[in-house]
């Protein structure tokens, strides 16, 4: 037996016969049962397997994390836990504990859940490029660029998949002493940063990479255009008053520039 639950919709339940038939592809209608929507429904892959109180563990983990507060996201990371304890082949809470687990800063335990869903789908493109990130931050470039890489194999139109292998190219030419290498990662970064920006045109921190491959390149005009584009999108970002700073000489050299 097969039951579809979703929020807003009448509870679906269909009889399935694998013993003569052990692969099915089944097509579930979801009739509204007239209450508001919290959300619409998206496409989703179920896993049959998963017991009932591992996906209610699941569904209250959700509800916790759609909060964004932190206290929030703890209270869905223990929902999310023991939806895995309940079930280890739950790919879609060990995924989803994982980007929790980011979201807390908690590097060592995210990439320990990363890990897992990759042991359940090697092919998992959102672990992929979420494991890439969490090696970017540790200073890991190779790492890094290997699993974005295969990552972006797999869906490349992730912006943020993107904006992070261009940081990693960043890092990579900031490490290294041959000025012709820092050159060609400079400008694989400069590449990865234009292709987040062609997916999503309003990406803050593209725009803010964007601005600085600009800038070392000495196209300070033209990074003027991409520091004024993120802080309008991200006026209280992490790098909001560094970027008015970097803005605020620019303008004075142009201005002076101007005069001569």
């Amino acid at each position: 037996m097969i039951t579809v639950r979703l929020p807003g919709y009448i509870e679906e339940r269909q009889t399935v016969e694998l013993q003569q038939t052990p692969d099915q592809y089944l097509q579930i209608l979801l009739r509204s049962d007239g209450s508001p929507k919290r959300a619409a429904p998206t496409s989703e892959v179920i896993d049959a397997n998963v017991p009932q109180e591992a996906r209610k563990e699941f569904e209250k983990a959700q509800e916790a994390l759609a909060s964004g507060r932190k206290e929030k996201i703890e209270e869905g990371v223990r929902h999310l836990e023991k939806a895995v304890n309940l079930y280890p082949r739950f790919l879609e809470a060990q995924l989803k504990l994982a980007t929790a687990r980011m979201d807390l800063g908690e590097w060592l335990k995210a990439e320990q859940a990363l890990r897992e869903v990759l042991e359940l789908n090697p092919r998992t493109a959102n672990a992929l490029l979420a494991l890439g990130e969490i090696y970017r931050r540790q200073k890991k470039d190779d790492q890094a660029e290997r699993v974005l890489l295969q990552g972006l194999q797999i869906e490349d139109h992730s912006w943020q998949g993107h904006l992070a292998l261009g940081r990693v190219y960043w890092s990579m030419a900031m490490a290294t002493k041959d000025e012709g290498q820092a050159r060609a990662l400079f400008e694989k970064s400069y590449e990865q940063a234009k292709h987040a920006l062609q997916l999503k045109p309003d990406f803050g921190d593209a725009h803010l990479l964007k601005g600085d491959l600009l800038l070392r390149a000495k196209r300070a005009r033209d990074a003027l255009a991409d520091f004024d584009a993120y802080l309008r999108i991200e006026p209280k970002g992490e790098f909001a008053d560094q970027t008015r700073t970097v803005v605020a000489k620019i303008k004075t050299a142009l201005a002076s520039q101007a005069k001569d």
